[in-house]
């Protein structure tokens, strides 16, 4: 999913803010593909913050280590290379992220389908040299697709056809992103904003502030903010869009986020989607969901999700729910 919302470093504070409080930490670092940065304050000082990061950045690796693709030792990868041929021991952890994901195939009516790495393969936005598949290519992608072909049984899961493939890309930075909120949580940490590529998560408020303030990126001013929104609490934030991660082929560009009951890009005018929710798990799934239904439908999925606000960009026009700029900062 790409986010397309760059959180803002809050402003000084002033006199009418309030007591400051401890000051502003930040710690980046690379991880789960991409830049990472968590921005808060520790009142318990240098002991607090150091036991934080330790336990923040050690679950991401143990995390990634585990459940990325792209390591060929991981707990997934050996998944994925057995398809066809044996069964694979799981532990618990990974048995709860394929409840997790059960949860969200039927949530969003398999459009968030951990099985669609063949079509996502065959559709490489990345490739120097992209190329459009053909109706076969795509026909026999989609017969590797679905999330009710995986057998499993307790401690133990089969791919069952060679070729088929788990990638947890879809949600696994979101659900990383809540796991280190509620790390700071459990460490006496109440001001908190957690960034892994543009998926957020806050609690709380900066030193001083009322309000995290996060920018939107304009999708047809790439890097610029057209509005920011004020995230206070514990809420999540996510966006979805496609006009970055794309390639382009005879004039018509082709978007990296598929949909595996068609099997291709979609295409249906949308640029943009942003979430706001309780978690930022949430919020990325609906972001993602609701870009692939299209601004109507969209707007009608995140509303059926109590809590839920989004603003979706087709164009020139621009849908929300109900009450999503009561987040908009008036700037």
């Amino acid at each position: 999913m790409a986010f397309i919302a760059k959180s803002q470093p809050p402003p000084e504070p002033s006199r009418s803010s309030g007591p400051a409080g401890p000051p502003l930490r930040k710690r980046a670092f690379f991880a789960l593909g991409t830049n990472c940065e968590v921005q808060y304050a520790a009142p318990g000082g240098d002991t607090q913050a150091a036991d934080f990061e330790r336990q923040a950045i050690g679950w991401v690796a143990a995390f990634e280590a585990k459940f990325s693709r792209f390591r060929p030792t991981s707990l997934l990868s050996r998944i994925n290379t057995a398809a066809g041929a044996d069964w694979v021991e799981v532990d618990p952890e990974m048995e709860r992220m394929f409840k997790l994901c059960d949860t969200l195939t039927f949530t969003t009516q398999g459009i968030l389908d951990p099985t669609a790495l063949p079509l996502i393969k065959l559709w490489n936005w990345k490739d120097p040299n992209p190329v459009i598949p053909s109706p076969a290519q795509i026909d026999e992608a989609r017969r590797l697709v679905g999330w009710g072909k995986v057998r499993r049984e307790p401690g133990k899961v089969f791919l069952p056809e060679k070729g088929m493939a788990l990638d947890f890309g879809g949600f696994g930075k979101e659900y990383a992103v809540d796991i280190v909120a509620q790390i700071a949580a459990g460490c006496g940490i109440s001001s908190l904003l957690v960034d892994f590529g543009h998926d957020l998560r806050v609690l709380g408020a900066p030193p001083g502030r009322p309000a995290w303030h996060i920018g939107l990126e304009d999708p047809f001013n790439p890097g610029k903010a057209w509005r920011s929104v004020a995230l206070g609490g514990s809420r999540g934030i996510a966006s979805s869009g496609d006009y970055i991660r794309c390639f382009v082929v005879n004039g018509k560009r082709y978007g990296h986020i598929i949909d595996p009951r068609t099997g291709w890009p979609v295409s249906n005018g949308c640029s943009q989607t942003t979430v706001i929710a309780a978690t930022c798990l949430q919020a990325g799934v609906l972001s993602t969901t609701s870009f692939v239904l299209g601004a109507a439908k969209g707007i009608e999925f995140i509303q059926s999700f109590p809590g839920a606000e989004g603003m979706m960009i087709a164009g020139k026009d621009r849908a929300q729910t109900r009450g999503f700029f009561n987040y908009v900062v008036n700037e």
